[in-house]
């Protein structure tokens, strides 16, 4: 019987072997009697697999491009002499095949028998036991003993490299298959391995023969997951053994959202797998989301409710009716005090969409007000604002994998590889296959830096250009006639269109014109907008970098119209693509965490779309916008706003202008913060809740594509409830009636109300895998690709918006020559209150200032020195490096410890439309110092004290029992 290739039943679970084949043109061939039809360029294993005959193999692996090295995989092929490796061998019409006879069984016990010759045989005591490629090839080829013996020479007392703190690399066992090298190259695109020697001197060698913590390795994991040996073996399978179950679930790190397999034995995580099914990550990962998730079970971690009158005082651990009482208590007096609108609440963008949707409910009908925001006002609230005004949607247009039919990539303040880093690896692979690169940064990427990189281009605008640098590249787009006629005639508003056309045409929009405001010469603008006006498939990816400036969404809008003129939306390769920073940011804006929208981004003031939530809770809305995060800090100031409910943020780190919100906190009658841990704002509480990590909770996140993924509990929660059931209890509490059995009933009542989301429901997402909104009749499987049609806009055309450039009002001077630019690094996530406690702290233990060389030598500083950095908000001490990466007059520093003050020395200067704070530019001097700054010294006792207050609660709860 003919059996067809069905890419749709390809099991996740099972290696290939060797890739699939993308051809739409099928073969018919025969395998050990068994006649099948797969595409084109389908390897002979990968055809034999995909009908459960199953080749030997060691060098093999699907996510790998064949090598045939090894040797196991031969077969015999009716019509040609020898014993060709069937991976390396493609299906043809008409070709009949053996896999299993004397001869081929014969030629792999040999090869099998000299793998086995050189490696140690401590099967029972080795920590890959029971999951080992090489134990199990060869059970299967029928080894049943050796000749050769130990005696001669031999590998067996190569060192252990136990340089890196996740996994040991055991040199002793590695049979040189070579599958880790290509797992680096391919997959990561590090390139960081290599097999050094010839022959039987054949090793894998980290960088140039260093360790694996001293060479260029990102500790992706990539090599961990590729090695068919204990060669490279995780620290937690050498402790704890194999596991024994697993589940998938979706990391908690970045926007990206990787699906991965916790593996488990019983209640304990043993590793995270990325998972080959994973529609975001394709099986792979970085080091946050395989190895850093020890933070989940850290002693810091928050276990029981605890309430006090003052900050000043210890905690008190109570139960979860008494806090909750305390907290609803405080809120109805305060209320009853100072007026309905004298409270409010931050949604998470790390909970999950239920969790999120929940609290903004709970503000909006328990509460009786819209005084609820989200750290998307702070990150990526332009990207609402300006795609919405231009697009008519506040979501990025592609899938991830649009990447990978892209002919050119502009990166606009955005840092893939450290940000974003699988999808920084699968960007990296579309350049090294020929994609054009652009890269508009004030500093040097490391994508920059991709090895085999083809044609690429660095435009290293001053910060706070942005908009004079986009104006620029549309006005080589039309006035030298590159724009795409057809598509802006069809796709776009005439009269819309015309008026920007007149205004980006002005010489005033020039590259010549604006060369003094962007730093960047005319011919390399030039040069760049032609690259990307003619390419086939031109796509953008923008990060913080974009929106984070007083012109954020302006700027937003300056993309979308450089898309939009040169046709590059509605398919695969092209589109506007915010890179989301957290893991549920998208999320967050999804569910209605704005004061201005409810759930689905319909506008308060929408009396249709506020009748259905006022049906569904059964209360009456405000049809005003609430307040936004610093209205909620200048009314907290002022006395006006005296209670808080933060769930899942640390705004007292992450926030600007660190002494501001510190003084908007401490004004505060009630501050209610729910975490896993006591973070920075945590200190300024009287209601500390303890939160559930991704771990012990059940629901949904929306990564950067809009896609919504499960996450699927794998243990306890520590505190005993899951943040939504926290959220519940509060709203019962305050006399607004919830009743929820599980986050799926949420997510129901979600689909309800949310157009974008209403064809979405667990079971959907348990058959699909995963689903990007929208996903409703219209779309009843969601949406990979925007816009492909029409836009949801008047008449469904895309709208020019006029992008004036606005100078910022930060600006260096004599006094504060230098602009400060704020970013992330790899090892460590947003505030780091997750990866600072895990092994990450082995990259990244402290944040340190970047600046040039010329910087440096005016004013003689050396790496390693101790600086200060003055600006108009504050001071701060932090140590030096010199580095090429950055252009003279900007330095960058990370904002992931809490004691460096990062946000001490950012302003209070924001987007225009959305109050996005102005990270990106700020002036500075700074100087060579010998102690740390005031405010420094401050947090140093603030921290000793409140946490002094945490260890007496835990006595006195101890004592007590």
């Amino acid at each position: 019987m003919l059996q067809y290739y069905d890419p749709n039943k390809a099991d996740p679970s099972k290696d290939y072997g060797t890739p699939a084949s993308l051809s739409e043109k099928l073969v018919t061939l025969e395998i050990d009697g068994v006649e099948t039809c797969v595409p084109e360029g389908t390897s002979v294993m990968r055809a034999a697999a995909l009908v459960d005959i199953n080749i030997p193999k060691l060098c093999a692996t699907d996510n790998l491009e064949a090598y045939g090295s090894c040797r196991l995989c031969a077969v015999q092929i009716e019509g040609r002499r020898g014993t060709p490796a069937s991976c390396t061998t493609p299906a043809e019409q008409g070709m009949k095949i053996w896999t299993q006879n004397e001869k081929l069984a014969k030629l792999r016990r040999n090869i099998m028998e000299l793998y086995i010759s050189d490696h140690p045989l401590d099967c029972l005591t080795c920590p890959a036991n029971g999951d080992c490629e090489l134990q199990d090839m060869a059970g299967a080829v029928g080894l049943r003993e050796v000749r050769y013996g130990f005696e001669g020479e031999n590998h067996l007392d190569a060192p252990k490299d136990t340089s890196n703190p996740y996994f040991t690399f055991d040199a002793s066992k590695c049979i040189v298959c070579s599958r880790c090298v290509r797992a680096c190259e391919e997959v990561q695109g590090t390139f960081a391995l290599t097999i050094d020697g010839r022959g039987f001197d054949s090793k894998v060698a980290a960088g140039q023969n260093e360790s694996f913590l001293d060479s260029e390795c990102v500790s992706c994991g990539a090599c961990v997951q590729a090695c068919p040996t204990a060669t490279l073996s995780e620290n937690s399978i050498i402790d704890l053994g194999q596991p024994e179950h697993s589940v998938v679930t979706t990391c908690a790190y970045c926007g990206v959202g990787c699906s991965f397999r916790a593996e488990m034995k019983g209640d304990q995580l043993v590793r995270m797998v990325p998972d080959k099914g994973g529609d975001a990550n394709h099986g792979h990962s970085c080091v946050k989301g395989r190895f850093a998730f020890g933070y989940a079970t850290h002693n810091d971690r928050i276990k029981t409710p605890m309430i006090r009158d003052s900050i000043d005082q210890p905690w008190k651990e109570v139960g979860w009716e008494e806090a909750i009482s305390f907290a609803a208590s405080r809120l109805k007096s305060i209320q009853a005090e100072h007026g309905r609108e004298s409270i409010g609440g931050i949604t998470s963008s790390r909970c999950t969409n239920e969790e999120t949707y929940l609290v903004q409910k709970l503000i909006r009908a328990a509460f009786g007000n819209n005084n609820t925001d989200t750290c998307a006002r702070v990150c990526h609230s332009p990207t609402g604002y300006g795609l919405k005004q231009t697009l008519g949607e506040s979501a990025g247009t592609q899938t991830f994998d649009s990447i990978m039919k892209s002919d050119c990539v502009l990166v606009i303040g955005a840092n893939p590889t450290d940000a974003h880093p699988v999808f920084g690896s699968m960007m990296r692979r579309r350049l090294r296959e020929g994609a054009s690169l652009i890269v508009a940064d004030p500093r040097e990427i490391d994508l920059l830096k991709t090895p085999h990189l083809g044609d690429s281009a660095h435009l290293p605008l001053r910060p706070g250009s942005n908009v004079a640098m986009v104006n620029a590249l549309s006005h080589v787009v039309i006035t030298e006639g590159l724009e795409d006629t057809d598509f802006i005639a069809k796709r776009c508003e005439s009269d819309a269109y015309a008026k920007w056309r007149a205004f980006i045409s002005e010489p005033r929009n020039s590259p010549e014109a604006v060369e003094e405001i962007t730093g960047v010469s005319a011919t390399a603008v030039r040069e760049a907008a032609r690259t990307f006006a003619k390419a086939p498939n031109s796509a953008i990816y923008y990060g913080l970098g974009v929106t984070e400036h007083s012109q954020g969404s302006t700027m937003v809008m300056g993309i979308a119209n450089l898309a939009l003129a040169t046709g590059n939306i509605g398919r695969d390769g092209v589109g506007v693509n915010p890179l989301r920073g957290q893991n549920n940011v998208q999320g967050s804006c999804d569910m209605g965490s704005f004061p201005h929208e409810l759930p689905g981004y319909q506008h308060v003031s929408d009396p249709i779309a506020r009748g259905r939530f006022e049906a569904a809770w059964g209360v009456s809305l405000d049809d005003e916008p609430g307040l936004r995060i610093p209205n909620m800090f200048d009314a907290a100031i002022a006395g006006q706003f005296r209670a808080l409910y933060v769930q899942g943020e640390d705004i007292a780190q992450s926030d600007p202008n660190t002494q501001h919100v510190e003084a908007a906190l401490k004004a505060l009658d009630c501050l209610i913060v729910q975490d896993i841990f006591l973070n920075e704002t945590a200190k300024f509480a009287h209601v500390l809740l303890p939160g559930s990590s991704f771990l012990e909770k059940n629901g949904t996140f929306t990564n950067a594509e809009r896609r919504i993924n499960r996450v699927r509990k794998v243990m306890p929660a520590v505190a005993g409830k899951e943040d939504w059931e926290v959220t519940v209890d509060l709203a019962n509490a305050l006399g607004y009636p919830m009743s929820y059995n599980h986050p799926s009933e949420i997510m129901d009542e979600i689909a309800s109300l949310a157009p974008s989301f209403a064809g979405v429901s667990y079971e959907k997402l348990d058959k699909h895998g995963s689903l990007q909104w929208p996903c409703n009749d219209q779309f009843p499987d969601g949406s990979p690709i925007m816009h492909m049609e029409s836009f949801p806009m008047p008449e469904g055309k895309g709208h020019f918006a006029i992008t004036e450039f606005v100078p910022t009002t930060e600006r260096a001077n004599r006094k504060f020559p230098l602009l400060l630019t704020t970013g992330r690094i790899l090892s460590q996530y947003n505030v780091g209150a997750q990866t600072r406690r895990t092994d990450n702290q082995a990259w990244h233990d402290e944040d340190i200032l970047e600046l040039h060389p010329h910087d440096a030598e005016e004013r003689g500083i050396s790496d390693g020195d101790w600086l200060g950095i003055t600006s108009r908000a504050g001071h701060t001490v932090l140590r030096a490096r010199v580095s090429v990466r950055m252009q003279p007059g900007v330095v960058y520093t990370t904002f992931h410890h809490p004691g460096s003050g990062a946000n001490v020395i950012t302003t209070n200067n924001s987007d225009w439309a959305t109050n996005c704070p102005e990270y990106k530019v700020t002036a500075v001097q700074v100087e060579k110092v010998s102690q740390p700054s005031e405010w420094q010294k401050d947090f140093v006792a603030n921290h000793h004290r409140q946490n002094k207050f945490l260890a007496e609660a835990s006595a006195v709860a101890a004592s007590d029992e």
